[in-house]
């Protein structure tokens, strides 16, 4: 069980100089089956099941090889997301999972927060940097950005809203 919230960024924090490089891509979007290769060595594959606040979510590593076929087997109409992960300490204990893109996405920041309960994440006060919150907002899921006009979606989608941010060209 993944219990997260998700924000989109108003403006980048200060940046530590330590991330994670990683590419994801998405072989199925329902229920969501992703693959990951965190760095050069680590690889993963997820499925996740439901939207919004709580979603259930399984991972096990899995060989390059697998990830290499998985990869050439992604969802039609998809590409491979490119992003790097900032590990950010917030105020309150929590840490900030910041995602700052490469790639298709280039340009496009997006924030999580995981929590131990539903009761933690609703009292959860976003410091000033996080813009507006999207966790119920199932068009920014990840299997929808993957798509190959993935920051086409986000610029109609934030005119759609009204919203602004700083980072997104």
């Amino acid at each position: 069980m993944e219990i997260e919230r998700q924000f989109l960024v108003k403006t980048l924090p200060d940046l530590p100089p330590e991330y994670e490089s990683l590419r994801q891509g998405y072989v199925a979007l329902l229920p969501e089956i992703r693959i990951r290769q965190i760095g050069e060595s680590r690889f993963t594959l997820t499925v996740k099941r439901g939207a919004g606040l709580i979603r259930e979510e399984w991972e096990t590593e899995i060989s390059r090889k697998e990830f290499d076929s998985l990869a050439t087997r992604l969802y039609p109409e998809t590409v491979m997301i490119e992003k790097r992960r900032y590990y950010i300490s917030l105020t309150d204990g929590y840490t900030a999972e910041l995602h700052v893109h490469d790639g298709n996405l280039s340009g496009f920041s997006y924030v999580e927060v995981e929590f131990p309960t539903e009761q933690a994440a609703n009292s959860f006060e976003p410091p000033s940097w996080f813009g507006h919150e999207v966790t119920k907002n199932v068009r920014f899921s990840y299997g929808t950005l993957a798509r190959k006009d993935g920051m086409e979606i986000v610029r109609q989608l934030l005119k759609e809203q009204k919203w602004r941010t700083k980072d997104i060209p």
